[in-house]
Order: C-alpha cells, then sequence, then structure tokens
C-alpha cells in the first residue's frame, strides 16, 4: 500500500481511503438499502478487509443516511486500534450550535470516544452559512472547542464547488484538511499547466488534500454508454489510477460495497507502474 503524510497533521495515511456514502445512502447508484443486513453486511466485510490490506483512511459522515454509514463504518472498525487508522466523519452546518449534538451522535454512531477528523459538510456554503462557519461564536469555534477537549484532533471541510468562498475558508489557516471534488471530469482544483486551482491554495497553507468522487460517481461511465453502447472496457480503474497519479492529492476515496471491490481496488492502488505522467495527459502540442 502506498502511503503519504496528510498535510500539517503529520499523520500517516493510506492514498486509497475508503468513502462512506455508498454505506449510507439509499439507492445510491444502484439499489441499495443500508438498513438491510444484505446490504449493510458486505460493506462491513469490506471495510474490514480494507483494513486487513493496509487501508488507513476512512471517511464518513452523519449526512450519509441519518448515520446509516457511520454505524456501519462502527460495526466494521470495532475491536481495530483506533491509534492505527484516521478515522473522519461530517457535521452539516444547517445552523450554529450543530456541532456539539451531531458529533456526540457521531461517537455513539461509531462506537468511539474521540475521532481524528471532523469536517463540515457542505457541496457549496452560501454566504449565510459562511456567517454561521466564522462569527465568534460560530461553528468553527465549536469545532476547536471539541478538538481542544479531547473529542477530535483535526478540523477539516468538504467542498464540491469551487468558489470564493471555499477560498476564503482556505485563507483562514484554521483548517487542517480539505475534502474537494476532483476527477476526470471536474479538474478546476487542479490546473497542473498554470498552477492555478486551490489545490495549489491548499499545499501552501500545508493542509491535507482529500479528493471524492473519485470515479466520478458513475457520470463518465454512463456517458460513455450513451454514446458508445458497444464499449467493453471498464474504465474505473483508469479513474483511480487518474487521480492517484496527482502529486497533491494525499487521499484519494473511493466506496466499495464488497470484499472484492475492496482488493481490486487495493491491488490497483498497490499499481505503481499504472500511474500516469499528467503533464503528458496535457499536453497540446507533439
Amino acid at each position: 500500500m502506498e502511503y503519504t503524510t496528510l498535510g500539517r497533521t503529520g499523520r500517516r495515511v493510506s492514498r486509497l481511503g475508503f468513502g462512506g456514502a455508498t454505506a449510507g445512502l439509499r439507492n445510491y447508484l444502484k439499489p441499495f438499502d443500508p438498513e438491510r443486513p444484505e446490504d449493510a453486511d458486505p460493506i462491513v466485510a469490506a471495510i474490514r478487509r480494507a483494513y486487513e490490506l493496509g487501508v488507513t483512511y476512512y471517511d464518513t459522515a452523519a449526512g450519509y443516511g441519518a448515520g446509516a454509514s457511520e454505524r456501519i463504518f462502527g460495526r466494521g472498525l470495532e475491536g481495530i486500534d483506533p491509534e492505527s487508522i484516521f478515522l473522519a466523519t461530517k457535521v452539516g452546518p444547517s445552523a450554529k450550535g450543530v456541532v456539539r449534538p451531531s458529533l456526540e451522535a457521531s461517537l455513539r454512531n461509531l462506537g468511539r470516544d474521540w475521532i481524528d477528523l471532523l469536517q463540515l459538510h457542505g457541496t457549496t456554503f452560501s454566504d449565510e452559512q459562511m456567517g454561521w462557519i466564522l462569527d465568534d461564536d460560530g461553528l468553527l469555534a465549536d469545532l476547536e472547542q471539541a478538538r481542544d477537549e479531547g473529542l477530535i484532533r483535526y478540523i477539516g471541510l468538504t467542498y464540491e464547488g469551487h468558489d470564493p468562498n471555499l477560498f476564503r475558508l482556505v485563507e483562514t489557516g484554521r483548517f487542517d484538511v480539505a475534502q474537494i471534488q476532483y476527477n476526470l471530469l471536474f479538474q478546476h482544483p487542479y490546473d497542473g499547466r498554470r498552477q492555478a486551482g486551490v489545490m495549489f491554495d491548499l499545499e501552501a497553507q500545508g493542509m491535507g488534500i482529500v479528493t471524492m468522487r473519485t470515479t466520478t460517481s458513475g457520470i463518465l461511465q454512463r456517458w460513455i454508454n450513451m454514446v458508445n453502447p458497444e464499449n467493453t472496457h471498464d474504465y474505473t480503474p483508469d479513474l483511480i489510477q487518474f487521480q492517484l497519479s496527482n502529486p497533491l492529492i494525499d487521499v484519494a476515496l473511493v466506496g466499495m460495497r464488497s470484499v472484492q471491490r475492496v482488493e481490486q481496488n487495493v491491488a490497483l492502488a498497490n499499481d505503481l507502474a499504472g500511474r500516469m505522467d499528467l503533464e503528458q495527459v496535457h499536453t497540446y502540442y507533439v
């Protein structure tokens, strides 16, 4: 397994991360119910197998099925030394005062006394939400209080957009990790030719960089099937290798619902010869 240091946290983590959205959201990408044992139990087994194979980064959220994903992760990680993994969850910035009750529920769901990383869970943040976050008595102050009490170790944010409010949060210098949307289809966070995009700002701040929607949430695959129905190539491994080829990305999250998928993805992550030269990928003239 390939490992790296997660920004200024100084923590050594696997570059392949186990994403939790597919563990908690009903009918996400295909028919699925996290409350049904025949759907949930294979993910519990997948989490345990991932740990056996060296995956150390696990990411879930209170918002994935109203805690369903957290409960599945809690089962999968039960009995595993918490110091041997990096566990992250999230709290939605729905209003001031939500951090503590959300965190306490997450700890119960996960069966933990503390977690490594608590992230403000956003697609984008409105100006109103930015006020809730950055006010003196806001959500960021509540996160820092939870860190000072030892309930969490690090503070993060998740963001799917690429707008001024994202850069504003990064510039506070108060976040340790950012989870952002980046993949073959959505490359705005990293323009290697121009050294532009939020990844470069995150790197300058010393923040850990985690990416979501690594395999495009099936969008690329559906598009290919629309324009080329006879296509027989599975692009999923290529999409993961594209992500792991980016030198600024610490962890690429992938949702995995079976032991077989875990074993396939770990083998892929271990295939360093499969990495791509991104400068060559973006070359215009030959």
